[in-house]
């Protein structure tokens, strides 16, 4: 692919053809705002917080919808831009609730970032506020539409990432919205509660509902690990407090980006509930009783090859679980064949 030659802040720098201002600009290490843009996502160019300065050009391009071409100048931090970004900030602040003292996502919301990076204080812009109703009535998810800056990221991971195109902009002007169809809440429509709406919401107008009700951003401790619902290998990260998963956040690590399913973000209760099994348990007189594995696995042999010895190997079959690892079910299936000596295994995720 050929290769385009553009000076950035006054370094010169060789991108392929096609890449954006913002993206030849995160190669030198110089950071733009951005609100809309995600690289999982479509790039509208919406919000225009990413605007640059490009010589010779005269507007303020939006840097992550514009691609470089040879010989282009582009500043990201020049007079022009900040007071461009500064302007645009108080017009989204204009129309916000202020009330991030108690807003959960307080220290991680880029509108609050950037308003403190810029320096904007309070808007210059007054008129009608927006008032409508917390959408609170689902276990999962806190929609607050006061709140919503209409960056139209959680459209479009609805649409493109998860395919189900449950929420859209709906009527105009002042008074446009994300909505499902109809306007009805969640629970009524055909949203499948993934959650991937609230992994790119940069504000506070889509929030986990348990995760938020438990802790503030800076009091969870990250754990990384895999999604333990499926074969598909998704990432996540456990945010644990107190010794305590309180919730499940995307990671972007993992080869299926930030998507997960409902079990896989908001499944995560039975880690910590009271009638978790800890250890194994054996029938003794009627009543299961715990034990050690040693015993339970050798009661479970002894019965398994008396029916075996009476009823022939086809007498028993087994069901392997998506939960194991692919090594697990392997040597599960390893064990029916061999030591059992039937082939009737099965798989819980088969289609």
């Amino acid at each position: 692919m050929a290769g385009v030659t553009l000076t950035i802040n006054g370094i010169e720098t060789t991108v392929p053809n096609g890449t954006t201002i913002l993206q030849a600009a995160e190669k030198l290490g110089f950071f733009i705002p951005t609100l809309c843009y995600d690289p999982e996502l479509t790039r509208p160019g919406y919000c225009r917080i990413c605007v640059v300065e490009v010589e010779n050009v005269n507007n303020l391009p939006v840097s992550c919808a514009t691609a470089v071409k040879d010989g282009m100048v582009v500043h990201t931090d020049s007079p022009a831009v900040i007071e461009a970004r500064k302007t645009i900030l108080e017009l989204l602040l204009a129309n916000h609730p202020e009330d991030c003292l108690t807003c959960g996502r307080t220290g991680d919301c880029r509108l609050q970032d950037y308003a403190y990076m810029y320096g904007v204080r309070r808007t210059g812009f007054t008129g009608e506020k927006r008032a409508y109703a917390i959408e609170n009535e689902n276990p999962f998810i806190v929609r607050d539409m006061n709140k919503c800056i209409l960056c139209g990221k959680c459209i479009r991971m609805c649409a493109e990432i998860q395919g189900d195109n449950v929420i859209d902009f709906a009527y105009q002007g002042f008074h446009t919205k994300v909505a499902t169809a109809n306007d009805t809440p969640l629970s009524d429509s055909n949203c499948v509660f993934c959650g991937n709406c609230v992994s790119v919401c940069p504000v506070g107008a889509l929030q986990e509902k348990g995760l938020r009700a438990a802790a503030r951003t800076w009091e969870v401790e990250k754990v990384k690990t895999i999604c333990p619902y499926c074969g598909t290998g998704c990432s996540l990260e456990l945010n644990v407090k107190n010794n305590r998963v309180v919730g499940v956040t995307s990671s972007t690590e993992g080869g299926n980006g930030r998507a997960l399913c409902v079990k896989g973000r908001f499944g995560y209760g039975f880690i910590h509930h009271p009638d978790r099994l800890k250890k194994p348990l054996v029938k003794k007189d009627g009543q299961f009783v715990e034990t050690t594995w040693e015993e339970a696995i050798g009661l479970v042999a002894e019965k398994m090859g008396a029916i075996k010895r009476e009823h022939g190997g086809d007498a028993l079959a087994v069901l392997g679980s998506a939960r194991c690892t692919t090594e697990d079910n392997y040597m599960l299936q390893k064990l029916t064949r061999v030591a059992f000596g039937t082939n009737n295994i099965d798989h819980c995720a088969r289609l």
